[in-house]
């Protein structure tokens, strides 16, 4: 058997302890980045650096809004936007807006708004921490858009998606973000309603948009709206406001229309939707013909490429004698109601390309269904759903 001596034994005792040291320095201070999930798409991980936070049944309202702010505000950044002049009447300037972190490849989610029209970008996690950023990919008809940034990993915070099918009203929200430019604001509230129709700039219905009353103010624009455990919930877009300031009655985009999209915006740069490829004609804007029905919208033209031409509806159609024969009216989509064009878009939203809808009509003054075969857009020009 090997001996040792007492001096080899405190030799092996002094390496043992700072070795010891040594480990537990380096896991204080990289242990936490190499326990947060790699990507914010993962909803069963827990929050990023929220592994430690107080459970919510006992910790004090305070402590709870000092545990989400200290783990997720790092990922919560500033948008800062330049425009160059583009005429006389046309100055061009700057503006800035909020946005999170979504995966540690630098992918940053906020709203178009925010950076329409841009021809620079760059964004800001915190004192000198400002990178350029570029525009990785746009969906104006949600009014989201993600950025991609090129910035050290210890820079990158992920800000972890929830699920906002799964809110109730009263439910407790936080909102971080950068109102009138003021770095990272924390705002309090509740979840003060569900399912509001709110409007993007392009004139779609956004369904489904969360209301709270936690402050929201010009900047927090494509900020995260985060529930008590630090999981994004929404994307604070819009404030009801007739003086243009918060008056607790703000809006945002629910995360789970953002987790839907995200990746088709991250690898084509835009939405690609199921389309009927109709151009249609709300009722209420049809003026001069006699209509079996007072509710739809009219196919007034068809996409040849288009699933409706493939499934053989009909749109309007001109005689040799010049009389008119009117197109099939569309009043339903597996059994939901559709009223006009805003309706046709909400339903589309929701299906997936090759799914099978069961189209209701009103043709030559009788109702029938027709199963179509939901097609992507063949080719580009005016506005079909």
């Amino acid at each position: 058997m090997y001996r040792l001596t007492a001096r080899q034994i405190l030799s092996v005792a002094l390496l043992s302890a700072l070795f010891a040291a040594v480990t537990v320095a380096c896991f204080d201070r990289w242990g936490g980045r190499l326990q947060q999930p790699t990507s914010a798409f993962n909803e069963d991980a827990a929050p990023a650096g929220v592994a430690a936070m107080t459970d919510t049944s006992v910790a004090t309202d305070e402590r709870n809004n000092i545990e989400v702010f200290k783990a997720i505000s790092p990922g919560v950044v500033s948008v800062n936007t330049t425009t160059h002049p583009r005429g006389y009447f046309d100055p061009g300037g700057r503006g800035s807006g909020s946005g999170s972190l979504i995966d540690e490849a630098g992918h940053i989610l906020t709203n178009n708004h925010v950076i329409e029209g841009a021809d620079s970008l760059s964004v800001n996690f915190g004192g000198d921490k400002t990178f350029p950023a570029r525009v990785v990919g746009l969906d104006p008809d949600t009014d989201l858009a993600v950025l991609k940034v090129e910035a050290p990993r210890d820079v990158l915070r992920v800000v972890p998606l929830g699920d906002s099918d799964k809110l109730v009203v009263g439910q407790k929200v936080l909102a971080i973000g950068n109102p009138f430019g003021l770095d990272r604001t924390l705002t309090t509230g509740v979840i003060s309603g569900l399912q509001r129709p709110i409007q993007a700039r392009t004139g779609r219905i956004i369904e489904g948009a969360i209301q709270t009353d936690a402050s929201i103010n010009p900047g927090n624009s494509g900020g995260p709206l985060l529930d008590s455990q630090g999981r994004m919930i929404g994307i604070n877009s819009q404030i009801l406001s007739p003086a243009g300031g918060s008056v607790g009655v703000g809006f945002a985009v629910p995360v789970n229309i953002a987790k839907r999209i995200i990746p088709q915006l991250i690898s084509e740069g835009r939405v690609v939707r199921p389309k009927l490829g109709i151009y249609p004609i709300s009722l209420s804007d049809v003026r001069g013909l006699r209509l079996p029905v007072n509710e739809g919208i009219l196919i007034y033209q068809l996409d040849p490429n288009g699933s409706a031409a493939a499934a053989g509806l009909r749109g309007l159609t001109e005689t040799a004698r010049g009389d008119v024969n009117l197109g099939d009216i569309i009043t339903a989509i597996d059994g939901e109601k559709i009223g006009d064009g805003n309706d046709l878009f909400r339903v589309l939203e929701k299906r997936k390309f090759n799914e099978v809808v069961q189209v209701e009509v009103v043709r030559e003054g009788r109702r029938t269904t027709v199963p179509v075969r939901l097609l992507p857009e063949q080719r580009r020009g005016a506005i079909r759903r």
